[in-house]
């Protein structure tokens, strides 16, 4: 996709959409002050240009079943990026990779069923060749 700024109504759009992305376009355009036609353009534009990569839902916590989440911080050798995101896209339970600043280079979200599973994967994680160093947060309670 190319570097292209997103114009005022793009923004609004993506604001509403965000706050909920199961408005009608016609809500979205009343909102917008345009047509039905331009929102349905322009998010069909913005899906194609890779601004809008997916549609999803947010779930009250506490209406899933129990699961632990993490967060790990991971050193890695130098030169050895891609070989360890790859290693980490390999992980099912790896729900985000994320690269950072500071201490750390990458980030993973992490999402298991259970503390034992938990340590499965963490272990996966160490055995990745370039993994020098780890560290994991449970996250308890979201705020």
């Amino acid at each position: 996709m190319p570097n292209r700024v997103l114009d005022d109504i793009d923004s609004r759009l993506i604001a509403l959409l965000r706050n909920d992305a199961r408005q009608t376009a016609i809500d979205l355009a009343r909102r917008l002050g345009v047509s039905r036609a331009t929102v349905q353009n322009r998010i069909e534009r913005l899906v194609r240009d890779r601004v809008i990569l997916g549609f999803t839902l947010r779930l009250d916590p506490g209406s899933e079943r129990q699961v632990v989440r993490a967060l790990t911080s991971i050193e890695i050798r130098s030169g050895d990026i891609r070989q360890v995101v790859a290693g980490l896209r390999g992980i099912p339970e790896a729900l985000a990779i994320y690269s950072t600043n500071g201490r750390w280079d990458v980030v993973v979200e992490l999402v298991t069923e259970d503390l034992a599973q938990l340590d499965q994967v963490l272990g996966q994680i160490r055995d990745i060749v370039g993994v020098s160093h780890s560290e994991t947060s449970i996250l308890l309670t979201r705020l």
